[in-house]
């Protein structure tokens, strides 16, 4: 039993794989609350599906890119539940989840591209073939620099239509397909380590040179 979650988002979304269909998904529906929605709903996931955390055989958890504070609360609760459970924990680049969707329900009909929020007027971008393999990415990048009418999936062109009107579905990641995905090897998988491509806003301030 695989439970999958990301926290690479604003929303948090979990779900549970059973290794051959998603049996639970639920997303939250207040933003920017990871560390107070993640667990109870992994509790509410789990419950619905009438299994305990004995059950879980491997966790998957997206590892971004993505703000700071979100991805490390999605990483370590992943990397908590793995090391109580004894259990294999694997980490997923939270584009390649989005790419999987959006060629899995068709959206995606030829290459395309995922661009997140990245904050500071920026997106997290990478480019996918038809097939949802990644060719390049991610990076962090200014949407007018990479400003493209080819199709784009995730929130980017929600966030910058003049730089991105090709807008494709989905706009974020699911649970639900990143967990199909490590069930049916159809994304790489990673160490469970944040991806941020970015330095945090908090950081040590340089040592004072000593008094002459």
């Amino acid at each position: 039993m695989l439970l999958a979650f990301d926290t690479a988002t604003p929303l948090v979304t979990v779900a549970l794989h059973d290794g051959e269909r998603v049996l639970v998904e639920h997303s939250s529906e207040v933003p920017m609350k990871h560390g107070e929605h993640l667990a109870p709903l992994i509790e509410r996931t789990m419950a619905e599906a009438g299994i305990v955390r004995q059950d879980l055989t491997a966790v998957a958890v997206g590892v971004g890119p993505g703000p700071f504070t979100g991805l490390r609360v999605g990483v370590v609760t992943a990397r908590t539940l793995g090391f109580v459970l004894d259990i294999p924990v694997y980490g997923v680049c939270s584009l390649d989840a989005i790419a999987l969707e959006a060629v899995g329900t068709g959206t995606a009909t030829g290459s395309f591209l995922v661009a997140t929020d990245a904050r500071r007027k920026e997106v997290y971008l990478a480019a996918y073939d038809v097939d949802g393999r990644r060719l390049e990415g991610p990076v962090v990048t200014r949407p007018a620099d990479v400003a493209t009418d080819a199709p784009v999936a995730g929130a980017g062109p929600l966030l910058y239509p003049e730089h991105f009107p090709h807008a494709i579905a989905p706009d974020r990641p699911s649970a639900g397909w990143l967990a199909a995905g490590v069930s049916s090897e159809l994304v790489g998988l990673l160490d469970p380590e944040p991806l941020y491509l970015r330095r945090p806003d908090a950081v040590a301030g340089a040592p004072r040179k000593p008094v002459s």
